[in-house]
């Protein structure tokens, strides 16, 4: 029999096998959770959510948060209320994972992290402590983004990428001057490259398959595949 608190609210029907949910936890109508799952206190499921066997949901998660603008904000949000998270993956505290996001299976995410809608990531990755992942990114299998990073919406990252701590993605050149634009492209960082703590980069560029950027340094563009660039502005090493 699940392990449901007395003082959970579940409303829905389908929980798994050996599923336990924490106090003042609530799964709302249409989520289903998988065998062996565990929600802990004070998290809210919201409805139609998908949890995967195995996966571990820890303290004061919202999983389906709904977007919401302000008229501070020029793009209205659109997304569909739907929202898969894989099998044996681990969401830390107080993680917030907004509805249309697709999580694969023995995927780490860190405690504090937000994930943003239309986003897609896969197998084998971990999101580390209090990364900002906008909206439509893509995160592939086996990459690691480590803590306090800010990804920005339609970035890219390949399979096997290494982001370590602090990396900044932007994607204004003007710095806020002309409001938010919602067609600002992101950084496609593709397969194997490694990125070194607190790295920055500009809009737009690309870094390629196996690059290395160095910590600190401020990429404003291009990278190759298989160099390594370094400084502010970054430059191939000598």
């Amino acid at each position: 029999m699940p392990g449901i608190h007395s003082t959970a609210v579940v409303e829905t029907d389908a929980i798994g096998e050996g599923v336990t949910i924490g106090e003042f936890s609530i799964v709302r109508p249409g989520a289903v959770i998988g065998d062996g799952a565990t929600i802990f206190p004070h998290s809210l499921i919201d409805a139609g959510v998908e949890i995967g066997a195995g996966t571990e949901i820890q303290y004061g998660c919202v999983i389906g948060r709904r977007p919401r603008a302000t008229g501070t904000v020029k793009r209205k949000p659109t997304y569909s209320e739907r929202l898969r998270i894989g099998a044996g993956c681990a969401i830390g505290a107080h993680v917030a994972i907004y509805y249309d996001v697709e999580i694969g299976d023995d995927t780490l995410v860190g405690d504090h992290a937000s994930i943003r809608e239309r986003t897609v990531i896969g197998n084998h990755c971990v999101v580390g402590r209090m990364n900002g992942i906008d909206q439509d990114v893509t995160v592939e299998d086996g990459a690691v983004i480590m803590y306090g990073s800010n990804i920005v919406a339609k970035t890219v990252i390949g399979k096997g990428v290494f982001i370590a701590a602090g990396a900044m993605l932007t994607n204004d050149n003007s710095i806020g001057a002309s409001g938010v634009d919602p067609d600002s492209p992101g950084i496609r960082i593709e397969n194997g490259a490694r990125i070194g703590a607190g790295a920055t980069f500009l809009p737009d560029v690309v870094i390629g398959r196996d690059a290395v950027v160095a910590a600190g340094s401020v990429v404003t563009r291009n990278v190759a595949a298989g160099t390594t660039v370094i400084g502010v502005p970054a430059r191939l090493r000598s």
